[in-house]
């Protein structure tokens, strides 16, 4: 049996899922592929070809976390095993096909090991079911604090068409890309630095902005609820304008990038010219507002911006090292690619090795048999 799950990109809509707001996004036709088999005594063995070590345990005893790969199967038992009984177990080989930062690589895998349990153990779960159970468990077992955009994605997606999707409400539309539209790729770049949510400034933002919503409420006298629910979803645009001057500076610029990226997502369908020059307006939001990026990406941002044939681009995720992505014109794919490696690897010689150029078309999210 082979489950493959895409990785994903969201050319717009960065950093605001977590607040409730709207985001786009691409499937890739790259992704996570698992193949596997069923085990009769409820054991798990599974190799990565990736990463060292392999995985094994029962899903009647789940060994401590290790904090390595092997969690993410780990933590799809503890989590399916809140509402089922589960008696058999899987053993495979995973593989991850690009560089994982920024591609939700994490959710990818999460979502693959969830459907391999159910498959083997005869589960049906509904998209909406799936993608709920896979937030949980990076939330709760993995200790990241996720919105909705990455399982979306990798669940909803279809080929040649984007994603709108609410993370209010959950309502989503697949919008075809325009057949007048000029044709574009998707290219990757793999700043050479593996990225890592936990333990980063990644769950310091999102709360930065949950204070930004607590406080615009309490300044302009909304009922302000409960503080570990407040978004700024929950705060109209024009409250933030009266009151942002109360705000402290951080908190301020953080919800600025929120209602702007909200407005890009909006504005940024149908025309790729201006969907790109859009995109490269929300990479500079995350650097100078939402204050993310490594040195690596913002120098990828500063060269992406100077090269012929990229529509636009950004830095691909949370910004803290992995990857960027750039949507470009599919005709100039090989000066594309000379330029920036050449210009990457002048200021960062020591990544040569590591520094990587990808090209994707858009695909089909996961299938849920």
């Amino acid at each position: 049996m082979e489950i493959f799950t895409p990785y994903r990109v969201c050319p717009l809509g960065a950093h605001v899922d977590h607040q409730h707001g709207v985001v786009t996004g691409f499937a890739l036709d790259k992704g996570v592929k698992f193949e596997f088999e069923k085990t009769q005594d409820g054991s798990c063995f599974v190799k990565s070809k990736n990463f060292p070590g392999t995985v094994m345990f029962n899903i009647d005893d789940i060994p401590d976390r290790t904090y390595t790969w092997g969690d993410f199967i780990q933590g799809a038992v503890v989590a399916l095993l809140r509402k089922y009984e589960l008696h058999y177990g899987v053993k495979g080989v995973v593989e991850g096909q690009l560089p994982s930062g920024g591609l939700s690589s994490s959710a990818a895998v999460i979502l693959t090991y969830l459907l391999a349990i159910c498959k083997v153990n005869d589960i049906t779960l509904t998209k909406p079911e799936l993608i709920n159970m896979a937030i949980w468990e990076e939330r709760n077992y993995i200790g990241v604090n996720v919105g909705k955009l990455d399982q979306s994605c990798e669940v909803y997606c279809k080929k040649d068409a984007i994603l709108f999707l609410d993370t209010q409400d959950d309502s989503s539309e697949i919008i075809p890309i325009n057949p007048k539209m000029l044709d574009f790729e998707i290219m990757i770049l793999f700043s050479g630095l593996e990225r890592k949510l936990a333990g980063t400034a990644y769950n310091t933002r999102v709360d930065e902005c949950k204070a930004a919503s607590y406080a615009l409420k309490a300044y302009s006298g909304m009922d302000y609820g409960k503080y570990d629910i407040s978004v700024l979803r929950d705060v109209p645009y024009g409250i933030f304008l009266d009151y942002k001057a109360l705000l402290p500076d951080t908190w301020r610029k953080r919800a600025e990038h929120y209602y702007e990226e909200n407005r890009r997502v909006k504005e940024g369908i149908g025309n790729i010219e201006k969907f790109g020059q859009l995109i490269f307006e929300s990479g500079r939001s995350s650097i100078y507002k939402y204050e993310t990026g490594s040195e690596e990406l913002k120098v990828l941002q500063e060269i992406m911006q100077s090269t012929d044939g990229i529509y636009g681009g950004r830095f691909s995720g949370a910004g803290f090292n992995g990857s960027s992505m750039a949507i470009i014109d599919p005709g100039k794919k090989e000066e594309i690619e000379n330029f920036v490696r050449t210009k990457y690897l002048t200021k960062f010689p020591d990544l040569e090795d590591k520094f990587s150029i990808h090209f994707c078309k858009t695909a089909n999210g996961v299938t849920i048999d």
